[in-house]
């Protein structure tokens, strides 16, 4: 019967990434079938982590943190655990041999989460590497399965991904970590006086993670390739609407984009992709 709790846990971090975000699920569900379940994992690993420093206001985040950190790596040494997300995740974990090192710098970055409101540029590179850099390199050794050689090769790419997701997840958030978080992740940047020039300035090297991660997106395995371009796909999607808007109304609303027009981008990937033109 342990293969049904492994099923549960892996459908318990698979309906996390559906609750928490369309964009991400969806993309996912265009990976091949053999991927799905590995990066959900990973998913809802990640997604767990960000939630107790981020919304769970009122509790001992620094402890609760501490203990789900512990029971991870606890998790991955026995095998097995009696939390579903943690135990799916170690699933994946020890099955593609994922480096532990990446999972310590994730933990790194929540815990700046704990402490840090204002970054400079160190801190702002350490945080942006283990908050969104490690996530794209735990998906790539899953893509990988274990060619160490495509796995060197892809890994500019794949940090150059997960650091400009994380970057235009700050610029959509700037409303909530400002007010609500009173973190500026931002470094040298004032928003109190956030003006064109500043966005200009981050808008720059977004757009220059995003012409590199896309060098490494069409030289990804063919199971991973469809999926990871349609999250691309997305995000590039919400950093074009995010350029077209003006500094302050980024602190007022948080930039979407429509369910409809999600299903627009899903339809031109695909078109693309059956003309082997990504």
């Amino acid at each position: 019967m342990i293969e049904l709790f492994h099923t549960v846990s892996h459908e318990c971090s698979k309906i996390t990434a559906e609750r928490y975000s369309t964009s991400f699920s969806s993309a996912i569900r265009m990976l091949h079938i053999d991927l799905r379940m590995p990066v959900y994992d990973i998913y809802g690993f990640v997604r767990f982590a960000d939630e107790i420093v981020d919304t769970f206001h009122g509790f001992d985040k620094a402890n609760l943190l501490a203990e789900f950190k512990k029971e991870t790596y606890e998790s991955i040494e026995r095998k097995i655990s009696l939390n579903p997300i943690l135990h799916s995740f170690q699933i994946t974990v020890n099955k593609y041999n994922i480096d532990h090192a990446l999972i310590e710098a994730f933990f790194y970055s929540m815990e700046m989460d704990l402490s840090e409101k204002q970054y400079d540029a160190s801190a702002y590179s350490t945080y942006i590497y283990g908050s969104a850099e490690v996530v794209g390199l735990m998906c790539l050794y899953v893509f990988c399965n274990g060619d160490k050689v495509e796995y060197e090769k892809l890994r500019p790419s794949a940090q150059s991904l997960g650091a400009a997701f994380q970057k235009v997840n700050f610029l959509r958030d700037l409303k909530a970590d400002h007010e609500q978080l009173n973190r500026t992740y931002f470094p040298g940047v004032n928003f109190k006086n956030f003006n064109e020039t500043d966005k200009k300035i981050i808008e720059n090297d977004i757009a220059k993670d995003l012409k590199n991660a896309y060098e490494g997106i069409v030289m990804l395995p063919n199971k991973a390739r469809f999926g990871v371009y349609v999250a691309y796909k997305y995000y590039l999607t919400l950093f074009k609407k995010i350029k077209s808007a003006e500094p302050a109304l980024l602190l007022q609303n948080r930039v979407r984009i429509s369910n409809t027009f999600k299903a627009v981008i899903l339809v031109k990937a695909g078109l693309r992709s059956s003309f082997n033109s990504l």
